[in-house]
């Protein structure tokens, strides 16, 4: 599976906040294929994988919409037990820390994925190719 790009957006922990981000990347035609939003006292870290990235910067940079991105590895799992177990396991038998993970679904197939935040995003790619190389076999 590829190296996904990740957006990580600070935003104000207010009503509207998330719909607003989402419906403007929507109206671009971007989809969200994952996010997870964490809340702080008065923010929300939004943090989002898209199919469409350098779309979103350009939404972004339009909109005023201050953000850092980044690398993250990406694979696409099976819909049944243990397949976020056997992907997680993987990399840390290679002695790879998940720092965080979250999931989402890739918008063509809608297959479940899993996005790792890891320091070593190529090596762990290639880890979850074989990961996603078995699941296709089955």
């Amino acid at each position: 599976m590829p190296i996904a790009r990740e957006f990580a957006i600070r935003m104000e922990n207010r009503p509207g906040s998330l719909g607003k981000v989402c419906k403007e990347l929507a109206d671009s035609g971007v989809s969200i294929m994952a996010f997870q939003s964490i809340p702080a006292d008065k923010t929300i870290l939004l943090c989002i994988v898209v199919d469409k990235p350098e779309v979103a910067e350009t939404v972004f940079d339009r909109d005023g919409i201050t953000y850092s991105d980044g690398e993250v590895a990406q694979v696409k799992l099976l819909d049944q037990p243990a397949e976020l177990a056997r992907a997680a396991s993987k990399l840390g038998e290679a002695d790879i820390n998940i720092h965080y993970a979250y999931s989402g679904v890739e918008p063509s197939t809608h297959a479940p994925l899993a996005i790792f935040g890891v320091t070593e995003v190529g090596r762990a790619t290639a880890i979850l190719d074989h990961v996603a190389a078995a699941v296709a076999a089955r």
